[in-house]
């Protein structure tokens, strides 16, 4: 993966945009990285990857809902639960990384 400055990115973008076609680009601002510049086509193969998993995901859950294993949750209480989830994907994430 090529890596540039901010300011190189800013200067010289066409090239830029020709690397970032054949690779990523990260892009650093003072020596910390903050960006990311990809193809078209590889941000769309990620967003496929990205809907799979969920879908995968989410079938998983009807799965179960299915067999019984579900849980009753109070209304009031969405947004703990919404917490929860969230931070149980990052772990998952985490755990693949």
């Amino acid at each position: 993966m090529q890596t540039m400055s901010a300011n190189d990115a800013k200067a010289r973008f066409g090239q830029m945009l020709d690397a970032a076609r054949r690779e990523p680009v990260t892009i650093e601002k003072h020596g910390r990285a903050v960006a990311v510049v990809m193809s078209k086509e590889d941000y769309d193969e990620i967003e496929a990857m990205k809907l799979e998993r969920l879908r995968a995901e989410v079938l998983i859950g009807i799965n179960a809902s299915k067999a019984g294993c579900s849980t009753e949750y109070d209304t009031n209480n969405v947004g703990q639960l919404a917490t929860e989830i969230k931070a149980e994907g990052r772990k998952r994430a985490n755990a693949k990384a």
